[in-house]
């Protein structure tokens, strides 16, 4: 496949009601904030998402979480053990590096796409590979427009998990809480670098896969914590520049998306309370999606 002839930027504008868009395990999983109350929704949390959509849209991805995995592989290093194409210059005669980077690009979208560090090592402890791939798919992390409202409440399971010296007693592990953030409107931007793509294989072909799971990210991504419909793609902007090296740069395009609350709105609870407008660039016009 031909890599990626031209520079792409991207924006996406996503709604959360009554969920909890990524929590944090060192604040008792509650909604990521920022120091100004923001919500957050950080860039690995995103990719994830992104693999997951890859991965029911039929691509191969070698970073697979556990209850989604299609194959029966524990880690990376057996999901690359067990690729005839990779393995042989991980190890043995024929290894070298430039080589297993070239065809873990060829063997896995989200390699190809957002890079990823191989460092393994022999029985012997000593190393046997140790390369790392940069991808040309860049994602921020999403920030929510406004300051975000968080509640929290105290939940009960109906049995122990474990038989206790009281069985009519509860155990400990009964009580617990949950968080969710009420309502907010995030916010995220992302660009695919055609000189990194070159290295990776990275093609138009793929460029398009990573729109489309963008359109759907939150497809099949329903938990306890984020029932369906509690998440919501409301726009994907999608800038693609006339060359390789780019008309403008990301910051300038990513700048000219504008999401403010409306004027006449005390307190947002819906996605029309606010305004959404994109700033015109000379030469380079966007393509506007609207998620599914």
């Amino acid at each position: 496949m031909e890599a990626l002839n031209r520079k792409i930027d991207f924006a996406v504008v996503l709604s959360v009601h009554n969920a909890n868009p990524n929590g944090d395990p060192l604040n008792g999983n509650r909604p990521r904030q920022n120091y100004d109350g923001k919500g957050e929704i950080s860039d690995v949390c995103l990719k994830r998402k992104l693999r997951n959509r890859l991965q029911d849209l039929g691509m191969p991805i070698l970073v697979q979480s556990d209850d989604r995995r299609q194959d029966d592989y524990r880690s990376i290093k057996d999901r690359v053990d067990g690729n005839p194409v990779v393995k042989p210059f991980a190890t043995g005669k024929n290894q070298n590096n430039q080589l297993f980077a070239r065809a873990a690009c060829a063997a896995w979208l989200d390699v190809r796409s957002f890079g990823q560090v191989f460092a393994f090592t022999k029985g012997d402890g000593s190393n046997a590979v140790s390369v790392g791939v940069r991808g040309p798919v860049s994602i921020h992390p999403a920030f929510s427009v406004d300051p975000i409202d968080i509640s929290s409440i105290q939940i009960t399971k109906s049995v122990n998990t474990e038989t206790t010296k009281d069985p009519d007693k509860k155990g400990s592990d009964t009580m617990g809480m949950k968080h969710r953030v009420d309502f907010g409107v995030y916010v995220f931007y992302g660009s695919i670098n055609t000189q990194l793509a070159e290295k990776t294989g990275f093609s138009n072909d793929d460029s398009d896969l990573i729109r489309q799971a963008l359109i759907t990210l939150f497809e099949n991504d329903a938990s306890s914590a984020r029932p369906d419909g509690s998440m919501e793609i409301h726009k994907v902007f999608w800038w693609e520049h006339p060359s390789k090296l780019g008309k403008y740069s990301s910051a300038r395009v990513h700048g000219s998306l504008k999401v403010t609350r409306k004027v006449s709105v005390a307190e947002a609870r819906s996605i029309d309370d606010y305004e959404i407008e994109v700033d015109p660039l000379d030469g380079l016009p966007v393509q506007t999606y609207v998620g599914i």
